[in-house]
């Protein structure tokens, strides 16, 4: 029992070993700086040079990837072969139901249409599959590829459990979530939202957090970077208000984190844990132990178990496989339908015909223009800004800004991307989340808009 622990007297060195691997991974994955005149963090900057080192030959691996995962998929749902019937993580990857099955040969279908430029040209132009196949996914493929290896330095060496432990008692009570969540939403915030989600994945398969703990995270607090923020308050051409913008962004996406978790879908998500594991999270402090203690004893345990390099590097290995074979097919198959529905079709300006009366009764200058943003943000979270950036009334442009960050879970990438991993969030139920998000930012940055204009 907990209650039992006795206190360690720990070392100079003990204490490095915790400290030390944390501060490199909050350096390379949620420290800000400047560099050629752009706020970034490390894995960003490691994942754009490589971008731009490989960009001719990136597509065409990207589609390698895509179309192995597809026919490996199908060839095992078929024949079982031994190989992978043998390899726990080999068949967790390619032992997916009849509809991802499906998702994943849509997607090969999409990425080889854009690729070769084959099939109709609403398909694979370069606003839709082009979009995503020479765009979008390319940083991601090389996000991933860091961000496998880095992560660990975030969540194996004890800064999760350090700080699970001093911020239990205010996550718990606020979004009923453990304290080590908190680490997910600034990396989120300061990084790169499929950083959050991937770091959530991998806690949730790991046995950290439940079914229902790892979904609200992963459409609550993956939030995108402020860097991303910055580039969409520039493409309505507000970029002095940015300070405003950027805190009304935040209370929003506060008041958002506090009251999704209490409606469904969310609420109704099960406290089971993935395969059945769970890990201790140790958030409940022995006595003779304050916060700080029992989060730094924790760490150094946490430490010490991950010391080995061999591991580390396996894993590594592990996590970025995983990412590129069971989440790049679902990023390509999603964001394509989702762009091509914004392109070709009028279905997200009738989706937002019902917002006309409510922003018309929040004095939002306007309106029926606006409503055509609401939605469309669901395929893209760029779109509302660049579709809202010709509207003459700064207030509209700044609501549009605000509520198309704050919607947060947009199908081109976090949402395919929370969609592709382990996380029990469906289709439908994405789309629940983000109107319901839609409805509860809305006011809110209404508000702020008011108060500033």
């Amino acid at each position: 029992m907990k209650n039992t622990v006795v206190k360690k007297k720990y070392g100079f060195n003990d204490y490095l070993k915790f400290i030390i691997p944390s501060i490199i991974g909050v350096l390379l994955l949620m420290f800000p700086f400047q560099y050629e005149g752009e706020t970034t963090i490390v894995v960003a900057l490691l994942a754009g040079k490589l971008t731009a080192a490989l960009e001719s030959v990136l597509p065409a691996i990207i589609l390698g990837f895509i179309a192995f995962t597809g026919i490996t998929t199908l060839v095992y749902k078929l024949v079982q072969p031994q190989i992978i019937e043998k390899n726990s993580f080999l068949k967790g990857i390619f032992n997916v139901s009849t509809v991802w099955v499906l998702v994943r040969l849509l997607g090969v279908a999409f990425a080889a249409m854009a690729y070769f430029k084959i099939g109709p040209e609403w398909i694979w132009s370069e606003d839709v599959g082009g979009l995503i196949l020479y765009s979008l996914i390319p940083t991601l493929f090389a996000m991933f590829l860091f961000a496998g290896f880095l992560l660990p330095f975030l969540t194996d060496f004890g800064l999760l459990e350090f700080v699970g432990a001093l911020l239990t008692p205010v996550m718990r009570p606020l979004f009923q979530l453990p304290g080590r969540s908190s680490i997910d939403c600034i990396a989120s915030w300061v990084g790169d939202g499929t950083i959050g989600v991937a770091l959530t994945n991998k806690q949730y398969e790991e046995g950290y957090y439940t079914k229902k703990e790892a979904a609200i995270i992963s459409t609550t607090f993956s939030a995108v970077s402020i860097t991303f923020c910055l580039v969409v308050i520039s493409q309505v051409g507000l970029v002095h208000l940015f300070g405003s913008y950027y805190l009304t962004v935040v209370i929003a996406g506060m008041v958002a984190a506090v009251i999704m978790p209490k409606i469904p879908p969310l609420s109704k998500k099960s406290e089971t844990y993935y395969n059945g594991v769970k890990k201790d999270l140790g958030e409940d402090v022995p006595k003779g132990f304050t916060n700080t203690q029992w989060g730094a004893h924790l760490a150094i345990q946490k430490a010490e178990e991950s010391g080995n390099v061999k591991n580390f590097v396996v894993n590594g290995f592990k996590t970025v496989f995983d990412m590129w074979l069971g989440v790049l097919p679902a990023i390509m198959a999603f964001g394509t339908i989702g762009l091509i529905i914004a392109e070709t079709t009028p279905v997200f300006q009738w989706l937002g015909m019902p917002f006309i009366p409510l922003l018309e009764l929040f004095k939002i200058p306007n309106a029926v223009e606006a409503s055509q943003t609401i939605m469309v943000g669901f395929a893209d979270m760029f779109l509302p800004s660049v579709i809202g950036s010709t509207i003459p009334s700064e207030m509209t442009r700044f609501v549009v800004a605000a509520l198309s960050v704050t919607q947060l879970v947009y199908l081109s990438e976090a949402g395919a991307v929370i969609l592709g991993s382990k996380i029990d969030i469906s289709f439908l139920e994405l789309f629940i989340i983000y109107v319901e998000r839609t409805l509860i930012t809305l006011p809110i940055v209404v508000i702020a808009a008011h108060l500033i204009f």
